[in-house]
């Protein structure tokens, strides 16, 4: 079984992190954690570090339950919602867990919602975690 955690560092991604944790090493699946951005000229350095470092302390996170775990950063020119589908249809994904927050109307117009894309275009289950 893989496992995909759609990660940024922030609280709500933690939550689903932990959650996926426990799932994985229940059945003794491997886990994939993602970050996307959409990368370009705009990337700073010390932007790509920080998120590199983030995604290291959760890979420690996940490994030191035993757990087989893989990161990626991706900056492939697409949003995040599309990255993380796209990793899941390429890499045989079987679960995909996602942190969600409560946005406002206007939030969700000007922003969109990353977890509502997953969501709806998924190829697997996808868990909601709040």
């Amino acid at each position: 079984m893989n496992i995909l955690v759609g990660y940024s560092g922030m609280g709500i991604s933690n939550k689903a992190l932990s959650l996926a944790r426990e799932h994985a090493r229940i059945f003794n699946a491997r886990v994939f954690i993602l970050t996307s951005r959409e990368g370009g000229s705009g990337e700073k350095l010390n932007e790509i570090e920080q998120i590199e470092k983030g995604l290291d302390e959760a890979r420690q996170l996940i490994e030191e339950q035993g757990v087989s775990c893989e990161t990626h950063q991706l900056a492939r020119g697409m949003s995040p919602g599309e990255d993380i589908v796209k990793f899941a249809r390429d890499n045989d994904i079987n679960l995909i867990y996602v942190g969600i927050k409560k946005k406002s109307k206007a939030q969700k117009i000007i922003l969109g919602s990353t977890a509502q894309y997953i969501i709806l275009k998924a190829p697997c289950p996808v868990v909601a975690v709040k």
